[in-house]
């Protein structure tokens, strides 16, 4: 069979769109260069390798990402299939033993009869065949200045931060304990308790740390969604425990009462052998890092399995590149897809490669698309690229902001959410019953 699509990055989006592709009888190519070309946040060569937390954040419907995820599961997508089948627990909130996760997604593309994985690096823009990038914000530096030169514009960025690893069995648990916040769901993440006098001198050991500092000409961007714990003390005394140092909801047993603040740790892997530091994304340099979060109670003789890091993340002014349909807006025939395009998120990124994935069948078959309803999830991340303003475009995380609102007001925000998802979800299923997209 002639292979008709080719597919640039093995990322979530890129294996996304690669398997939703192939599952509708059309061959697929998928280029990914690691592990002969690393990047400097991924550690193996393994297709969606999870490259910061290990959590896909939260499972209910009265928050957006939730809703995305139950999208995904009614369009049987191969990402969600690999995170529910290696969940670990979390609390509200879906995470997933990393490695096995991406074992799952690896093996699932190694073995579909139709997609040809190559383990090369792609440095210049196939103009022959249909084309979806979905390298991500690591895209190597030969692909990115093609992409640039192709566009006209200058990348944007913002620099992202990853959080460290603690070994299980170095953690103490004479100090720490185990529970979630508020009691919902069982006893899923371990919590390291400080009195005002520990917080206030960690808040101070955070802020006059040696970071690692970006060369001269570089503007340092963050994230909002992931800033660095470090620029975030800075910030203002108080402002980790109103924030990822929150304790409310998580009294200690040992005295009935909530601690001054809280670190908190989420297993990662599935044996419960590492646990991530929720939150503690950082910036400061290796040796700052083992003095100052050995200072956590609990952590005095942590070993580490990972330590933080800071990386930079490029992204396209999709507004200004691509239209309604990602694709570039004067090669039909050229699509992006991911991070790269502006959405931030494991999830919005697997969900910008399943759409990638369908308008490319579309196009393949000489056949319309029929886009998800601008009410779904799927629909309102589909229009976020195209739509906000290129002047000031910025990565964003699906959201409630991004969907039409109701017909009638409903003055509580939680009813009102579940009104969204609700509505959401009940015009999902007329859009496939309509495209029979989940239909194998």
């Amino acid at each position: 069979m002639t292979t008709q699509i080719l597919i640039i990055g093995g990322g979530l989006a890129g294996t996304e769109a690669a398997w939703q592709i192939a599952q509708r009888g059309l061959a697929v190519e998928l280029f990914e260069m690691r592990p002969k070309r690393m990047t400097p946040a991924h550690h193996g060569g393994q297709l969606g390798e999870l490259v910061c937390s290990n959590s896909l954040r939260g499972t209910g419907m009265h928050n957006a990402v939730g809703l995305l995820k139950e999208e995904l599961r009614c369009c049987n997508s191969l990402f969600i299939e690999a995170a529910d089948a290696h969940a670990v627990p979390a609390g509200g909130a879906l995470a997933v033993d990393r490695d096995d996760f991406a074992d799952h997604l690896s093996r699932a593309i190694e073995e579909h009869p139709l997609i040809t994985l190559h383990r090369q690096e792609i440095t210049e823009i196939p103009g022959d065949r249909l084309v979806i990038i979905a390298s991500g914000p690591l895209t190597s530096e030969t692909l990115a200045a093609e992409i640039a030169a192709l566009t006209g514009q200058e990348h944007l960025y913002f620099y992202d931060a990853i959080a460290p690893i603690v070994e299980a069995d170095s953690i103490d648990r004479d100090l720490v304990y185990a529970a979630s916040r508020y009691g919902r769901g069982g006893a899923d993440y371990l919590n390291c308790p400080f009195d005002k006098e520990q917080y206030l001198d960690f808040v101070e050991a955070l802020c006059k740390a040696e970071k690692v500092e970006p060369r001269k000409f570089e503007k340092v961007v963050h994230f909002e969604g992931c800033m660095p714990i470090e620029a975030l003390a800075e910030r203002g005394e108080m402002t980790l425990a109103f924030g990822p140092m929150k304790p409310v909801g998580l009294p200690d047993p040992r005295t009935g009462h909530d601690p001054y603040a809280v670190v908190q740790l989420r297993q990662d892997d599935r044996h419960a052998n590492l646990y991530n530091l929720v939150g503690f994304q950082t910036k400061l340099t290796y040796p700052e890092q083992r003095r100052i979060f050995r200072t956590i109670p609990g952590l005095a003789d942590a070993t580490f399995a990972r330590l933080g890091s800071m990386h930079r993340n490029t992204f396209i002014n999709a507004p200004a590149c691509l239209n309604q349909f990602l694709q570039f807006k004067d090669k039909p025939k050229l699509l992006f897809a991911g991070q790269i395009t502006g959405v931030e998120g494991y999830v919005e990124s697997a969900a910008s490669g399943f759409l990638a994935g369908l308008i490319s069948v579309a196009l393949c078959n000489g056949t319309a698309f029929l886009p998800p309803p601008s009410t779904t999830a799927l629909g309102a991340l589909l229009n976020y690229p195209a739509t906000a303003s290129a002047e000031n475009y910025q990565p964003m995380n699906i959201t409630y902001g991004l969907f039409p609102p109701l017909e009638q007001r409903i003055r509580k925000r939680r009813d009102r959410r579940q009104a969204l998802a609700d509505r959401a979800l009940q015009d999902l299923q007329s859009w496939l019953s309509r495209t029979a997209i989940a239909s194998r």
